[in-house]
This record gives C-alpha cells, sequence and structure tokens, in this order.
C-alpha cells in the first residue's frame, strides 16, 4: 500500500487520494499507477505466444452493448512496418519496437451481420462510428494494462491518425474501418518517466460540473510537470517565442494552436459513415 500512496503521490502531487487500508488489489492499482510511456526497447523479441496473451487480454475489455467494434492489426510485414513508420517521421523510436499494432474501429462487421441475419441496419449516423471509435478507445487502454502486467512497455501513436487515408491503404481497410491509433511495444530498455496528471479535483465532479478552480489546479499541475518532467524543447518556439515558465498548459495550448486533421471528417464520411 505505501508504494501504491507513493505513486499516487507522485502522479497527482500532494492532493494524492490516500488508499484505504482494506483496499483490495493493490498489486494491479500500483502497477497501472506506475504507467511510463515507453520509446526505447531492448533487442529483444516478443514471442508470438505473449503477444497472443496480451491480445486476449485486451479484447477482454469492455464494449459497447456486446457489439465487438474494434479490431487489431499485427504489422509483421518488414517492407509493410517500414511504409507504416514513414507515415510517423517525429517518432524517431518507432522502428527499435519489436512489436507495431494498429488498432482500429470496425463498424463493418456490425453492418455485416445485418446482411447476414436480414436485419436493416436503422443507426446510419453519428453513433455508428462514436461507438466503434469509443470500443476501439477502450480496448487501446486494456492493452496497455496487458502489456505492462507481463513486464513489456508500450506507448500508443495518434499520429497515425494524421495520415489516416493513407494508412488505411496500407493496411487494406474496407468501408466502415478506420485506425484509431498505433500502439508500439516490446521489452523496455529504461525505467520511463512518468507523466504527472491534473489533481482529481480538476477532473472529478460531484454531481455538478465545476470548473471554478480551473487556473489554480493548472498552476500546481504546471509546477509539478515542471520539476518531475520538464520538457526538452519548446513546442513552436518560432511563432510563440520562449515562455518562462514552460509547463503542461503552455504546451498542450501550442499544440492545438496548429491546426491537425481538419480533413479527418472528410476522411471518416469516405469511409462510409454518415455523422448526422
Amino acid at each position: 500500500m505505501t508504494t501504491l500512496q507513493a505513486l499516487l503521490r507522485e502522479r497527482f502531487g500532494a492532493g494524492a487520494p490516500v488508499p484505504p487500508e482494506e483496499a483490495g488489489g493493490s498489486e494491479t492499482l500500483a502497477r497501472m499507477a506506475a504507467h511510463r510511456s515507453c520509446r526505447a526497447f531492448r533487442d529483444a523479441p516478443v514471442a508470438p505466444a505473449l503477444l497472443d496473451l496480451v491480445l486476449s487480454a485486451g479484447f477482454s475489455a469492455p464494449s459497447k452493448s456486446d457489439l465487438q467494434q474494434r479490431d487489431v492489426v499485427v504489422v509483421r510485414d518488414p517492407a509493410l512496418r517500414r511504409a507504416v513508420e514513414a507515415l510517423a517521421p517525429a517518432a524517431d523510436w518507432l522502428p527499435q519496437a519489436p512489436v507495431l499494432l494498429v488498432v482500429c474501429g470496425n463498424n463493418r462487421r456490425q453492418r455485416r451481420l445485418h446482411g447476414m441475419r436480414g436485419h436493416p441496419f436503422a443507426n446510419d449516423h453519428l453513433d455508428a462510428f462514436f461507438n466503434a471509435a469509443t470500443d476501439a478507445a477502450v480496448l487501446l487502454g486494456w492493452l496497455v494494462v496487458a502489456a505492462e502486467a507481463v513486464g513489456l512497455g508500450c506507448c500508443p501513436l495518434s499520429v497515425l491518425r494524421n495520415e489516416a487515408g493513407a494508412v488505411s491503404d496500407l493496411l487494406g481497410l474496407p468501408e466502415h474501418v478506420f485506425p484509431y491509433a498505433g500502439l508500439a511495444m516490446g521489452w523496455p530498455a529504461g525505467p520511463g518517466v512518468m507523466s504527472p496528471r491534473l489533481p482529481l479535483g480538476a477532473t472529478v465532479h460531484v454531481d455538478r460540473f465545476d470548473d471554478s478552480a480551473l487556473p489554480e489546479h493548472v498552476a500546481e499541475a504546471d509546477v509539478r510537470r515542471i520539476a518531475q518532467k520538464p520538457f526538452a524543447k519548446q513546442r513552436a518556439a518560432a511563432r510563440f517565442g520562449t515562455a518562462e515558465p514552460y509547463g503542461w498548459s503552455e504546451d498542450v495550448t501550442r499544440q492545438y494552436a496548429r491546426p491537425e486533421r481538419a480533413g479527418f471528417g472528410a476522411y471518416v464520411r469516405g469511409r462510409g459513415f454518415r455523422l448526422e
């Protein structure tokens, strides 16, 4: 329990929750609280049977109404792997990862089932895409937990959505199937660095939404981020100049000050989804 409490304090700061003495499952909770994205891997393969085990645990995740609208493409062919990696040039660490998965939302299977069973598909609107995207997101999280449970490290790659059309072409994704994120996986070459999180007071609301204390919560989170995991460089310094101090809030707002994935809606519609 002491380890879990220390991890929560490292993650959330001085106001971290204190686990009750009777809390069970502390080993699992500690492993989750200790999560670190891994971008440095040892030169060692991941056995296919171990990967299948991780995938099985990941696919045990909750699924909206048991529709199971999420799939994984394991990218094994070396030439195909290089082509996918080329779509994420900033991730120069990616080629050393022994495993590359692409987690997909899949509404195609549901539609095929309707044809097989002779029932109309009566929900051809935004919810069809939203449910598949949500299933993919839940699967991604469970894959991370499963990988770390067996000692593997991993790092999600949302950057693949920047080139969603190219990824779809490379992987042969049909209509109503779309890439949600990549997931690099392998044996960690080091412990990694924990990313501090906003305190629960900023993200957990009781009865009614209330973000009136957001400035104070962000200021505290920025101080912790600078102390625990300072940014190696300031994003878009040529456009915004340098900021002192440079914390989490400055970095994420600079990130979203640059247009990105403006064509993703058109891509999704091009995959056959109606977003009304």
